[in-house]
């Protein structure tokens, strides 16, 4: 049973490793910087996602976003100081030529196409409107530029593009009402949300926890491996925690890591659809059965004890504690229940419960032996997350990490190997995110600082883990600076969390003269008790 429950998590472990998602926010970016549409006078606006709620005969209804165009006047981004206004159709519906209605600080609505946007909106203007909706020919939304040769900028209104099925609804309730409102308004998003908060200590708080379990096994093991040493045992286990069942990283498969994680990327990037997302939950579910179900067994073993240590065999399975089987069914259904519904509002809350507890349980069982290994492996991680992030698009035209992360092309929200809470005080909603690999990969390392720490018996104060844990939570802290400073645009964690982390460690190390048992070792030198020679407690 268990190596068949180790190649389980084996599997899992590297698929979330494959997958070092940047932290990031979901929701749609209120305010884009596009070098591709330079500004200029009269046409240095931002793009900016606006909001545009109806009222049919007083009463409100329906709210559509759009996106506000490079020229114009800018949209308010107080609801209080935006007006309800009368709205109608153009005519001639695309507003290419005078329009034949005179209108009084009406918003019109105008079909795209047929002549250049700037002049839909001087036409507009020139007949008395105040703003001016332009309907897409697509579902998606699109920027409105100006042409470089254009010179006749000064115009004196908003203009908003809306989808194509916005214009249907809006259509339709021109011509099932009589009197039809609009109000357009651009929020702002505040510059921290209370989510990143919570998502800032959810990270820490999951590390915090896999880092003593892992330590508490460790110290355990240890003092198993010395009572076999006291009493003479001939045959002794072999190192790495003696069968615990302990996956070590080596070197060579930290190096190996970079390469894999890229091309399970790029396969994510090129077949991102539906049917592929669902493929991933079903990935994911499998994991957070198995995480869950490993991480409620070991706390629940506590108090019962007797369960946990009787067992019964299971065909195909082997041996498997009552405990265990009691606990399966409930891991199963709440899976099960999250994969149907998560969808829903509140879906998030399942989702965040199977990715901690398939962390938590991945850094209980993967270890990182020394220093040497972590160093590379966040070496390679760091590299990783830079280059798809913001090298990718010179590639790719785009960047494959945060495509890969909101789940475009899919119809889904985003995939599931992340944790997420929603922007409670965001006008715009949406999600505040960060990969399993931003708390996986850093968490490798310092779960190893506290198993040092606990071995070699070092106080909070002169230990490694204290001060490797501040300084991933300061890392982090810069990563959600970082995306507030640069409007919301996702950010590779791991090139803020990797050198706060490890420079740390091996600054601390260095000057403690550790370095060299930390680099190779990775664990303090213990004395053989009653001289017992053995070549793992000598060198």
């Amino acid at each position: 049973m268990d190596s068949l429950r180790f190649l389980r998590i084996l599997l899992l472990s590297a698929s979330i490793l494959l997958v070092s998602i940047l932290s990031t926010v979901t929701a749609g970016d209120i305010v884009h910087q596009d070098d591709l549409a330079p500004k200029k006078p009269g046409c240095e606006n931002d793009f900016v996602l606006v909001k545009v709620q109806t009222w049919i005969d007083g009463t409100e209804d329906a709210e559509f976003v759009g996106v506000g165009a490079r020229f114009g006047r800018r949209i308010v981004s107080k609801e209080k100081n935006a007006n309800q206004t009368h709205v109608v159709f153009a005519n001639p519906r695309d507003s290419c030529s005078p329009l034949k209605t005179k209108l009084i600080g009406d918003v019109v609505i105008v079909d795209r196409g047929n002549c250049r946007f700037t002049a839909k909106a001087n036409n507009a203007e020139a007949a008395g409107a105040s703003a001016l909706l332009i309907i897409n020919n697509q579902k998606e939304l699109y920027k409105m530029v100006c042409e470089p040769d254009e010179t006749d900028l000064d115009i004196k209104i908003p203009a908003v593009m809306l989808p194509q099925d916005a214009g249907a609804t809006l259509e339709k309730m021109l011509i099932n009402s009589s009197k039809v409102s609009v109000q357009l308004y651009s929020p702002r998003r505040p510059a921290v949300d209370v989510a990143e908060v919570f998502l800032w200590l959810m990270a820490i708080g999951t590390i915090l926890c896999a880092s003593y379990w892992s330590a508490w096994s460790a110290r355990e093991a240890a003092i198993e491996h010395d009572k076999l040493l006291k009493d003479a045992i001939d045959e002794i286990p072999g190192t790495n925690d003696g069968g615990s069942g302990v996956v070590e990283i080596n070197t060579l498969s930290a190096i190996f890591f970079v390469f894999l994680a890229s091309g399970f990327l790029v396969v994510l990037y090129k077949l991102m659809s539906y049917w592929f997302v669902e493929l991933l939950v079903v990935v994911f579910c499998i994991g957070g059965v198995e995480g869950l179900q490993t991480c409620l067994v070991a706390l629940l073993s506590r108090w019962f004890q007797r369960a946990g240590d009787s067992y019964i065999k299971v065909p195909f399975l082997g041996p498997i504690s009552y405990l265990t089987l009691a606990v399966s069914p409930f891991c199963i259904v709440f899976a099960v229940l999250w994969a149907v519904y998560r969808e829903r509002s509140l879906a998030w809350i399942g989702q965040d419960v199977l990715g901690i507890a398939l962390i938590i349980t991945v850094l209980q069982i993967v270890h990182v032996p020394n220093l040497k290994v972590g160093t590379v492996l966040l070496s390679c991680a760091f590299l990783y997350d830079i280059f798809w992030v913001f090298v990718s698009k010179k590639l790719f035209h785009e960047s494959v990490m945060i495509v890969v992360a909101r789940g475009d092309k899919s119809g889904e929200d985003g995939i599931p190997m992340l944790l997420k809470i929603p922007r409670m005080f965001d006008p715009w909603g949406g999600y505040s995110i960060i990969g399993f690999g931003d708390i996986l990969l850093p968490g490798l390392l310092i779960a190893f600082a506290l198993r040092y720490d606990w071995l070699a018996n070092k106080t909070l104060r002169t230990g490694y883990f204290i001060w490797a844990m501040v300084a991933y939570g300061l890392g982090l802290l810069i990563t959600y600076v970082a995306l507030n400073l640069m409007d919301g645009h996702g950010q590779p964690a791991l090139l803020y969390i990797v050198p706060f982390t490890l420079g740390t460690m091996l600054t601390l190390a260095r000057k403690r003269d550790d370095l060299w048992i930390l680099w190779t070792k990775g664990e303090p030198e213990r004395a053989c008790p009653h001289h017992v020679r053995l070549e793992q407690c000598s060198e």
